[in-house]
């Protein structure tokens, strides 16, 4: 014969008791609580902020470890080149992963040759170096705002001893271009000299700049026609100097003839051929006396007869080796000159110009402007306003400040056209405002409303269904607590009444009465639970303390007899 176990008897019975009541319904509350939390905080959608964005497929693998790692939670952007965190986890995560050495670019730089092994050759020594350099370029390269990837591949030929054989280095850049961005030609020859800067022996004439379409930004092997035509730096320079001419223009005329009641173009006809002359010119000499001397020759001759014999005639004079003891001594005439010359011959410095020309190029040639002037506003007495046309006075006001404006130059050339108008007012299309909804109607926004609503639904079905409950139940047993016998009530739900008409309870705890009665069902088949009782003998009462009311008010001698019978018998 089988017995029930004390054990679970006695865990019943604990339960049964009010403490234990109190102890489970205050379990089940918390968990309600906690659920109903959990799905308040999985309805908070967090704000995430972007992290890193294009990063190559290896760093990314690299990213997402390391964020698994310090349990950070990621997302990923739609089109996946973005990794997003919450939003106030951005600047901190980005300052460990920095320290992770995190990304790394897809090239590597000198931590390749951190990683050096034993019984390396001096060859592979070589490639590593040139490895590590050509990926440091890449990442400098990388970092201008315009590039979102570089590669450089550098040519550098052995080392030789002969001068004859020996070889400069070439370098090749490609650079990926943001999507509609580009470089200018200050930015391209940077690069150029970046890299020429950073590799012995190598000249900028040897770098090649390529972007990701094949288009040779470096500009190196240009041919003639190429060279004929305006290149993007001088169209913006044509650009930059019409409005500015065009911006002067209306700013000195808008104080004048009002806001919006003015309008100019400018067309700047810009030289940017580049030109040097040099030229000598030769004076003819002025006064003989202050010009310079060169130099100076003086040239002097004279000639002179042959000199004659002297002497007596005769045979004595003509034999002058003979006799020369008693021959006297015959005295000979000086020879005078008979034709003398001089010859001065004097240089002067000649007078000389030289001319050095260097024409830069950005000159202007020729300036045409065009003005357009509103006629004149004027508003009488009365507040109606009527436009005429401008007088000649002030159109040649206009003019002359137009002039001293643009730099207006006769010589050159310039053309100013002045012509005052009616301005006819444009019509004024209606633009009908978006509905107040479009800027909402995102997908974003759906799932964001579906998200909070199911939260809803989920948070009022468990207050609904479980909280409220618990606590009417907590609000029966624990603020209306089972203390002592509990008055017991008929099948009817009324309960029991002694002979003056009172609930009967005031029975002893052990009489019969309260011994091992089952529990008390009322009409619609629930059970009546002591706190139900209290509040039907509680309404009972009220009722039969209404009736003794109604029924003194309407026959008083009833009321007297009953009142005179209870004194009877308590006497």
């Amino acid at each position: 014969m089988a017995t029930n176990s004390p054990a679970p008897n006695a865990f019943m019975g604990f339960f049964q008791s009010s403490l234990g009541r109190n102890l489970a319904l205050g379990a089940g509350l918390a968990l309600v609580l906690s659920i109903m939390a959990g799905v308040f905080l999985w309805g908070q959608k967090p704000t995430y902020g972007v992290l890193l964005t294009n990063f190559s497929d290896k760093d990314g693998g690299a990213i997402i470890a390391s964020l698994q790692t310090m349990n950070v939670p990621y997302q990923f952007s739609e089109g996946g080149n973005a990794i997003l965190v919450p939003a106030e986890m951005v600047y901190d995560a980005r300052l460990k992963l920095a320290a992770q050495g995190l990304p790394r670019g897809g090239n590597v730089g000198f931590e390749l040759m951190e990683n050096q092994k034993m019984g390396t050759s001096q060859f592979i020594e070589q490639v590593n170096y040139q490895r590590a350099l050509e990926g440091e370029l890449a990442r400098t390269i990388s970092s201008i705002g315009v590039v979102q990837g570089a590669r450089v591949h550098l040519a550098i030929p052995k080392q030789s001893v002969f001068v004859r054989d020996k070889q400069t280095p070439t370098a090749s850049v490609l650079v990926n271009l943001n999507s509609g961005r580009t470089l200018d030609k200050q930015q391209v020859n940077a690069v150029i000299h970046l890299v020429s800067s950073s590799v012995p022996e190598l000249t900028a004439n040897a770098v090649t700049v390529v972007d990701q379409t094949g288009k040779l930004l470096s500009g190196n092997d240009k041919s003639s026609a190429d060279t004929a035509q305006l290149d993007p730096e001088q169209m913006k320079y044509v650009k930059e100097i019409q409005e500015s001419i065009r911006k002067r223009v209306e700013s000195i005329l808008t104080p004048m003839v009002g806001e919006g009641n003015v309008h100019a173009q400018a067309t700047a006809d810009i030289d940017f051929t580049r030109s040097e002359q040099a030229s000598e010119t030769y004076k003819p000499n002025g006064n003989p006396e202050t010009a310079s001397v060169r130099s100076l020759q003086t040239k002097e001759s004279a000639s002179m007869d042959a000199v004659a014999p002297g002497g007596i005639p005769g045979a004595a004079s003509n034999q002058a080796g003979k006799n020369k003891a008693t021959t006297p001594p015959v005295t000979t005439a000086q020879p005078t000159p008979t034709n003398s010359q001089k010859d001065n011959a004097v240089n002067y410095e000649l007078d000389k110009t030289v001319n050095y020309v260097s024409k830069s190029m950005g000159g202007i040639n020729r300036l045409s402007v065009a003005v357009l002037v509103n006629h004149k506003k004027e508003v009488d007495d009365q507040g109606k306003a009527t436009f005429r046309p401008l007088n000649d006075d002030e159109k040649n006001q206009i003019t002359l400040l137009v002039k001293d404006a643009m730099g207006f130059s006769q010589d050159r050339g310039d053309s100013l056209n002045v012509v005052n108008s009616l301005f006819t007012e444009p019509e004024k299309e209606e633009v009908k405002p978006d509905p107040f909804w479009k800027p909402y109607a995102t997908l974003s926004t759906a799932k964001s409303i579906f998200q909070y609503l199911i939260t809803a639904i989920a948070l009022f079905i468990l207050y609904s269904k479980v909280l409220k409950p618990l606590l009417k139940r907590i609000n029966e047993d624990v603020i209306f607590p089972t203390a002592g016998p509990q008055p017991q009530f008929a099948a009817t739900g009324a309960p029991p009444m002694n002979i003056d008409g009172g609930a009967n309870v005031n029975e002893p705890a052990g009489s019969p009465s309260n011994q091992n009665q089952t529990p008390q069902m009322d009409n619609d088949g629930n059970m009546i639970t002591p706190n139900k009782q209290r509040r039907a003998i509680v309404k009972q009462s009220k009722d039969s303390l209404e009736l003794a009311q109604e029924m003194a008010t309407q026959d008083p001698k009833i009321v007297a007899g009953i009142i005179k019978n209870w004194v009877n018998e308590n006497e």
